[in-house]
């Protein structure tokens, strides 16, 4: 009986599924232990308390948002590749840089480098169109 195994670039979809959640995070930060009534996170109220913030908060939230508008086309780039039978090595390379290009990405959000970020954020999107046509022949 095969096995299939765990590669580098379903590893690869794991992280850009949980960084979403490092950027709500980072808008959180600091805050959770601050009293709503004082300016501080308010769990009860997530989103409006979200829509409140300005900065690198605010950023940090826009950042959640966008990154999360990019899973889709990343998920489905992964396994069309998969499943096309692409080159393992080249579509671990390719995930990885993705990841790594999206870390960045909020990076580049939360400093507010806004050239540098829509760069890596059209560098991210190249690179996708690349694993899903890594597996074409």
């Amino acid at each position: 009986m095969a096995y299939a195994r765990f590669t580098i670039a379903y590893w690869c979809v794991l992280v850009a599924a949980l960084l979403p959640m490092v950027c709500a995070g980072i808008a959180k930060s600091g805050m959770m232990r601050t009293p709503p009534r004082e300016g501080g996170y308010d769990n009860n109220n997530p989103r409006i308390w979200l829509a409140q913030q300005r900065d690198w908060r605010a950023r940090a939230d826009a950042a959640q948002a966008n990154t999360f508008e990019s899973l889709p086309f990343f998920f489905a780039a992964v396994i069309i590749a998969h499943l096309m039978q692409a080159g393992q090595a080249r579509l671990d390379i390719l995930a990885l840089l993705f990841v790594v290009l999206r870390m960045a990405y909020v990076i580049m959000y939360v400093a507010d480098l806004a050239t540098a970020r829509s760069a890596i954020w059209a560098l991210a999107l190249l690179v996708n169109v690349g694993i899903l046509f890594s597996g074409y022949r």
